[in-house]
This record gives structure tokens, C-alpha cells and sequence, in this order.
């Protein structure tokens, strides 16, 4: 009877470990250049009129349609959108500081959309964080900026690479 019994939990164990392991796949890498198609150049678009110089310069860029579906860890900064001052579900991760907010949003495909569906801390927005998850090429619009990217956050951590 004890041999079942350890046979049983040497099974559960393994299944554990298996199922550990699959669920926590390797995230992929991702910087912004990697956003882009080969040969976009993010710096070709219209020139910006002074009416509206708060105008996203290119709202429908194109995207690398081969991410789609991909587990990724991508650095940048947030622009929060939903959430309160403990904890946040939604926001835009930008490329840079004050994207978005103090300057016109960068192309479609330089953000992502970023949703968890149990919010997190965010500490500091002057601060660039990592964010690992699910990347989809379905877009997202907003009052702020046309989106190329969403993601189905997993886990945030600091960017300590410098």
C-alpha cells in the first residue's frame, strides 16, 4: 500500500513539475526595433502642423505580424489608463518617457496596449519596467493613440539593465 501511495505522489509530483513548466515558457526577448517591419522607417512620416503638433504621426504603421501569439518580455514606460493608486489593469507601454502625454505618440506599432487582469503596483512612472505576456497584433484605439500591439500582462519587474 505504501508503494502506491509514493508511486501516486512521485506521479503528482512529476505532473506538477511538467505542468510548472509549460506553463512558465520562455518569454521571448522583444526590444521596440524588433516591433518593426524590416525597412519601416518610423521617422518618414507627414510633416506635423502647428494646429495640431499633439497628433500621432503614424496611427495605422505596420506590424511584424509573425509576434502574434508570442510570449514576450518587452522594456519601456508606462502610461496608465485604468486602475487606481494601488494597483493598475491597463495602461500603454511606450518606448520612451512622457510618450504619449508630453510629446505626440510615437507609430502605432512603437505601442502596446497592456491589460492584467488582476492589476499591478506600478511604483514609479518615471521608471522603466519590464512586462512579460501574451503579444496579439490586434490593435487598440484610444483617446491617446491609434495601438498596434496588445498584450496579456503575466508579470512586471524593474529594468535594471543599463
Amino acid at each position: 500500500m505504501e508503494c502506491t501511495l509514493l508511486k501516486r505522489l512521485l506521479f503528482a509530483f512529476l505532473l506538477a513539475i511538467t505542468a510548472t513548466a509549460l506553463w512558465a515558457e520562455e518569454a521571448r526577448e522583444l526590444y521596440w526595433e524588433d516591433l518593426m517591419p524590416e525597412g519601416f522607417n518610423a521617422l518618414a512620416a507627414p510633416p506635423v502642423s502647428h494646429e495640431n503638433s499633439m497628433a500621432q504621426l503614424q496611427p495605422d504603421a505596420p506590424l511584424v505580424e509573425s509576434l502574434d501569439g508570442e510570449i514576450v518580455r518587452i522594456p519601456g514606460f508606462v502610461v496608465p489608463l485604468e486602475g487606481s493608486a494601488d494597483s493598475t489593469t491597463e495602461f500603454l507601454l511606450v518606448p520612451y518617457f512622457g510618450a504619449c502625454i508630453h510629446v505626440p505618440p510615437p507609430p502605432s506599432n512603437q505601442i502596446v496596449y497592456v491589460k492584467f487582469s488582476e492589476g499591478v503596483k506600478i511604483e514609479n512612472l518615471y521608471d522603466a519596467i519590464w512586462v512579460t505576456g501574451k503579444l496579439s497584433t490586434k490593435g487598440w484605439k484610444g483617446d491617446i493613440a491609434s495601438v498596434g500591439y496588445t498584450l496579456q500582462g503575466q508579470d512586471i519587474s524593474a529594468f535594471d539593465e543599463f
